[in-house]
């Protein structure tokens, strides 16, 4: 099994795969090796439906299930070299609408933060609509005050691109990065380096419940709440399309069922 995983991590790593995918892929492939027990490089269609199956049975979810399927999809494909199509359907995803937080929510959630660097953190994030694997590695060169933009760099897929900076945000943010060299991290941990994804997603987790806001948000409810309050504002899908980074403009579209003026004042005849 380990042979055939470290081929795999190979070939992920020669594509240029992000370290998050790789990671993702190895794991479920490594499931599905655990499921099948053995003759790892031999494609069985029927093998590989039972194994999602199990993995339906034990409750794992859709996302996760697709995500195992592609994973060996690319290790047989790629790996092994074996040219048969394997001819099962991705699971069909529910179709959740993102959880929004109103813009009075956001302030309170913001207020209710009594470290500067915490508060800062979370304010960019909103107002760049940064992902959280995006604000992490945010680097001092990355922030552009005259332009009033931030540069992502390699973002999920790999791809670049440049966001708004909220002007409000420009004095705390030269405070917070003076004496820093271009490459320092903006949000250095305690002890130097970057913050881990898990220290940015308690800061906001514990924000949230000391504010007393009752939604079921995520750090990445920030990035819902940016493109939702700019759809509101009247700005073009498309170049909220461009700030977020999506690739599709269905990704980007989903916020339009928020955002919904019309739906938003139809009066429930009760």
């Amino acid at each position: 099994m380990q042979t055939e995983l470290q081929k795999t991590e190979r070939e992920l790593k020669i594509k240029n795969y992000s370290s998050k995918t790789i990671k993702s892929y190895l794991y479920g492939i490594r499931e599905y090796f655990s499921f099948k027990g053995g003759n790892f490089t031999m494609l069985d269609q029927d093998n590989i439906r039972n194994f999602l199956l199990y993995c339906e049975q034990k409750q794992i979810s859709p996302q996760s299930r697709n995500l195992f399927l592609n994973a060996i999809k690319f290790y047989y494909r790629n790996v092994v070299r074996n040219p048969q199509r394997i001819e099962i359907q991705s699971t069909k995803k529910p179709k959740n609408l993102p959880v929004v937080l109103s813009r009075s929510e956001v302030k309170i959630i913001l207020e209710s933060l009594k470290n500067t660097k915490h508060k800062l953190l979370l304010s960019l994030a909103y107002g760049a609509g940064l992902r959280v694997s995006e604000v992490i590695v945010l680097k001092v060169q990355d922030l552009d005050f005259e332009e009033l933009t931030v540069h992502i760099k390699q973002a999920k897929g790999k791809k670049d691109h440049i966001s708004v900076m909220p002007e409000r945000l420009v004095d705390d943010l030269k405070n917070l990065i003076a004496g820093k060299a271009k490459r320092d991290h903006v949000f250095a941990s305690e002890r130097g380096g970057k913050l881990t994804t898990r220290t940015a997603q308690k800061i906001f987790e514990n924000a949230l419940r000391d504010s007393g806001v009752k939604k079921d948000a995520t750090f990445h409810s920030l990035r819902h709440s940016f493109a939702t309050h700019l759809l509101e504002n009247g700005t073009d899908v498309r170049y909220v399309q461009e700030l977020l980074g999506h690739q599709n403009i269905r990704t980007t579209q989903r916020y339009t069922q928020v955002t919904n003026p019309k739906l938003k004042n139809i009066k429930s005849p009760l």
